[in-house]
């Protein structure tokens, strides 16, 4: 199970960042993103506590059972080992936390689920690997460009690693012939204004346009 969700994540390439959306509106969101081409989904954990951990978690099992067969559902910001167990009993295959947490890490290898530390450095990003990580998330990568991530690859060319921060249309296929193996992308097709005036077609355009990016290789 592990092994095939890692192998979606290398093919797919796209895992999309919700944050702060509405339970109510998640389903026509995931339902849009789906259509356009969208096959993972990333629901962040609240870091400052406004929405709870077990709501967040509700929203993971809803969409995993929702989009079951079709869709793999995920935890984002995940700082503790029970958000992981929270993540797994709703269903959720994969956690990403912006930083790297070796008891997180170490946590979600036990639980069967595919682990996303967030690193940047060198030795930050060999470290989450020695942990078990099974990709490393390069965050935030937007002041260090498709350059960084060539320099990095160089010596630590066993380890996947995924971009997160700044990614758009125009600059995927630089990452891509960096080395990279994936990205994370918020707001650019999780579009808060879109979602507020229920343009769940415009959200659509968006993915395809993304998946379309990726597939340009």
């Amino acid at each position: 199970m592990k092994s095939a969700i890692i192998n979606e994540i290398i093919k797919n390439k796209i895992i999309v960042i919700v944050r702060g959306v509405e339970k109510e509106k998640l389903i026509p969101l995931a339902t849009a993103m789906y259509n356009g081409g969208i096959r993972l989904i990333e629901l962040t954990y609240s870091a400052d506590g406004k929405v709870s951990d077990s709501e967040t978690a509700s929203c993971i099992n809803m969409l995993s059972e929702e989009f079951e067969g079709k869709m793999i559902i995920g935890a984002g910001t995940v700082l503790n080992e029970k958000q992981v167990e929270l993540t797994k009993n709703a269903g959720g295959k994969f956690i990403i936390s912006p930083d790297t947490n070796e008891a997180v890490i170490k946590k979600t290898a036990s639980m069967g689920m595919v682990s996303i530390p967030g690193a940047l450095t060198p030795t930050e990003i060999q470290t989450a690997h020695s942990y078990g990580a099974d990709f490393v998330k390069l965050f935030p990568i937007t002041s260090m460009g498709s350059g960084y991530v060539k320099a990095i690859k160089a010596p630590l060319s066993h380890i996947r690693l995924l971009a997160v921060g700044g990614i758009d249309e125009n600059n995927m296929k630089d990452y891509l012939k960096s080395g990279i193996n994936g990205f994370g992308i918020g707001s650019n097709i999780v579009d808060k204004k879109m979602i507020e005036a229920q343009d769940y077609s415009a959200i659509e355009k968006l993915a395809k346009k993304y998946v379309k990016a990726v597939e340009k290789k």
